[in-house]
């Protein structure tokens, strides 16, 4: 059986990911991080190149058959997410045949971005696309556009006259009232049979870490070199994240897929499945 320390375990450097990962090696973690982009991590996820990744819902309900969940923790929102957010120079029912420009990081936020267009508020069609340009570029020309990550929360702060910021978070959460999850803790199930132990103690690291972060996040803060009121911002958005799975995470998740099936996004229908620690 394969120890623990060649786990390989995918890293979103994102803001939002910090609280599973700042506390990480200091409890005895001897895997291997490796960092990537959302849709980057759920390649590798897909072609066994890492075991186990904070990933894309999407890309779970995409490939299910290959992966188990972690239990208790997900990239989740209750209201306002803050970091995935449409910018539109007009409102939203006034998107009609106006093509929106995405970065392509994220299936999980561009497939709540049309299902949100086409279920709540009543397009007949969404066209997107990934420019070869900054897609912040073409915001500041008034053009409709989404970002996820950091990359929103600066283009919120930097706003362009006339243009107007949705975030996806609390659009979803007004009209189901149920929680939106983004990501979730993604296992290869092959990872899951060749070590289990090591999967076993990841676990057990991830709550520790989660519980070190939030006992104290404005100290987290300051050690990812945050200072000030930009500070006070981040410990604001940490608490804005909902980082629980519990049994309205996966109403709400299978709400999504159930849509996302509806408008053919998705072909199949995902069976929900979950490592179980030794």
């Amino acid at each position: 059986m394969l120890s623990h320390q060649h786990l390989r375990v995918g890293y979103i450097p994102y803001l939002n990911c910090v609280p599973f990962f700042h506390y990480l090696d200091r409890d005895a973690f001897r895997g291997k991080i490796i960092p990537g982009v959302p849709s980057a991590l759920n390649q590798m996820l897909q072609q066994g190149d890492i075991d186990v990744s904070p990933s894309s819902s999407f890309e779970y309900a995409l490939n299910s058959s290959d992966y188990l969940l972690l239990p208790g923790h997900s990239i989740s929102s209750s209201g306002p997410v803050k970091s995935v957010l449409l910018f539109s120079p007009c409102p939203l029912d006034q998107l009609r045949d106006r093509r929106i420009a995405i970065t392509g990081d994220s299936a999980t936020s561009i497939n709540l971005l049309r299902v949100l267009l086409l279920e709540y508020v009543g397009l007949s069609a969404v066209e997107d696309f990934v420019p070869e340009g900054a897609v912040e570029c073409l915001i500041a020309e008034g053009q409709p556009a989404l970002l996820i990550g950091d990359r929103a929360m600066q283009q919120a702060e930097n706003l362009p006259s006339g243009m107007q910021c949705f975030d996806l978070g609390a659009l979803w959460n007004d009209w189901t009232s149920l929680p939106f999850v983004f990501a979730l803790w993604i296992l290869r199930r092959d990872s899951a049979h060749k070590m289990p132990e090591a999967i076993s103690a990841l676990l057990a690291q991830l709550d520790r870490s989660m519980r070190q972060a939030f006992s104290d996040l404005p100290r987290l803060a300051t050690q990812s070199g945050v200072t000030g009121d930009r500070a006070d911002k981040l410990v604001n958005y940490w608490q804005t994240i909902d980082y629980g799975l519990t049994a309205q995470h996966l109403k709400g998740l299978s709400l999504f897929i159930e849509l996302c099936q509806k408008h053919q996004l998705l072909k199949t229908s995902p069976q929900i499945e979950f490592f179980r620690p030794e």
